[in-house]
């Protein structure tokens, strides 16, 4: 079971887990906060939509694309 730091706090989730749904598993859910200060989900779960992207390991990338690691760094905001 991998265990990553979501936004400095250890979550741990089941092997195979996008980084989406640790998000939905943990807090708001939100994956960032839109220029007009709303916050912001993943919507479609395929990519197109884009609401998803979070900073990875200091890159940015789509929280539903990517599956969980451990050790792996995610950021929201």
């Amino acid at each position: 079971m991998p265990e990553l730091l979501l936004d400095g706090r250890p979550l741990r989730v089941a092997d195979g887990t996008s980084v989406a749904a640790a998000l939905a598993r943990s807090g708001d859910g939100c994956s960032r906060t839109s220029v007009s200060g709303q916050r912001r989900a993943p919507f479609c779960g395929m990519g197109v939509c884009q609401e998803c992207r979070v900073l990875i390991d200091g890159q940015r990338r789509l929280a539903c694309q990517t599956l969980c690691r451990d050790g792996m760094q995610v950021e929201t905001d």
